[in-house]
Formats: structure tokens, sequence, C-alpha cells
């Protein structure tokens, strides 16, 4: 791969409905009633049904995985949560935009990733890098 700084990789748009927070949950077996329950959401301090973090995170690394051409190339990756994702009760959900660009291309091969996931024009994830092997 012949990258170097400043390089993009193809932006991600996808929509977490409350539908999918449930496939989540079954299969991260993160049940927690903040990610369906509003009710309960919302007595908690939450402006709503919130995603889940993890699935945040997930939908980033899918973004760097679909643009290498061998996932086991990601040799690091993380993230810090710094907002929810608030998935209101509708057909269309909440939208996440998650892009990506080579922060930094290193002699031994590998390159940062610096991420970005936006919900409703704000980060909701911060730090967010992925070291790759090129």
């Amino acid at each position: 791969m012949n990258v170097e700084v400043g390089t993009e990789l193809p932006a991600l748009q996808v929509r977490i409905t409350r539908d999918r927070l449930v496939r989540y949950a079954g299969a991260s077996l993160d049940f927690n009633p903040i990610h369906y329950n509003e009710r309960f959401a919302k007595e908690v301090g939450l402006p709503d049904v919130i995603g889940h973090g993890m699935l945040t995170m997930a939908l980033a690394g899918r973004m760097i995985t679909d643009w290498l051409p061998d996932p086991g190339r990601v040799l690091e990756y993380g993230v810090r949560f710094t907002r929810p994702v608030v998935v209101p009760d509708d057909d269309e959900g909440a939208l996440v935009e998650l892009s990506g660009k080579i922060g930094e291309v290193r002699e031994d091969g590998t390159a940062r990733v610096d991420i970005t996931a936006r919900f409703d024009g704000k980060t909701v994830l911060g730090k967010a890098t992925a070291v790759v092997r090129l």
C-alpha cells in the first residue's frame, strides 16, 4: 500500500436504529437497559436510549478493515468514549459519520490512522487511532 500523511480513508455513514441495538445487545451480551429502555435511560439522566459505545467503536473499526486489503493488518486500535449516540425511536435512527486519515507513516512499514466519529455534528469518540501495517 502506498499512502502518505493526509491520505483519507473512504468515509462510512451508518444509521443505528433501536432494532440494531437489540441485535448488538444479543451478540455482545450487553443488555444494559440504557440501550433499549427509554424510561430507564431518562431516569438515569440520559436524554433517551443510547447506542453501545462498543458498537460505535466497532463501526469505526469496520471503516479501517474495509479499507485494508487484510483486516489482520490492524496492529493496534483504541478510542475514548466522549459523547453518547442518542438513538430515537423511529425508522431512521441515529446517523454516525466516520472518517479517517493517515496521521503518520513510520519507517517500520506501519501507519497511524486518525479516526473521527460524529453524531449530530459532534465527536463521539476521542483519541481514536489505529496502527496498521501497510
